[in-house]
């Protein structure tokens, strides 16, 4: 498999791995949402399991896990986090793991410069208050 750009893991995860309670902690994602990443094919691999069938996430699921958030928390649609899913499990597949990311970059951008044009109205609002409460 080609190398997948991953963020950073800065927690030190066992050789057993961790629960999905761990994780759920660790990530910010429900234990709920984390099992609905397995079932919609987000993950990039199968989670493996122990002897007794509980998930156990390794320090690739949590860096993988970690990257969804961010496209998450930035916009992206759940359609598109399993298209860029199955475009990392499969070699060759880098132009449109580009092109993918430089249209939500795009979207993400557009986003920042009308959260900016807001910004900007209230700053205003908050002038004239403050300048009529003096």
């Amino acid at each position: 498999m080609s190398e997948v750009l991953l963020p950073e893991v800065t927690v030190e995860v066992p050789p057993e791995g961790l629960s999905i309670t761990e994780v759920s902690r660790l990530t910010g994602v429900g234990v709920e949402a984390l099992r609905y990443y397995e079932r919609e094919g987000l993950l990039l691999d199968p989670t493996p399991r122990d002897g007794g069938g509980r998930r156990r996430y390794h320090e690739g699921d949590l860096a993988w896990i970690c990257g969804l958030v961010m496209l998450r928390e930035t916009g992206m649609s759940i359609a598109d986090m399993r298209r860029m899913a199955d475009l990392c499990r499969r070699e060759g597949t880098e132009k449109e793991r580009l092109e993918l990311l430089t249209r939500h970059r795009e979207r993400v951008l557009a986003e920042v410069r009308r959260t900016q044009r807001h910004l900007r109205a209230i700053e205003a609002k908050i002038t004239k208050y403050e300048a009529s409460s003096t």
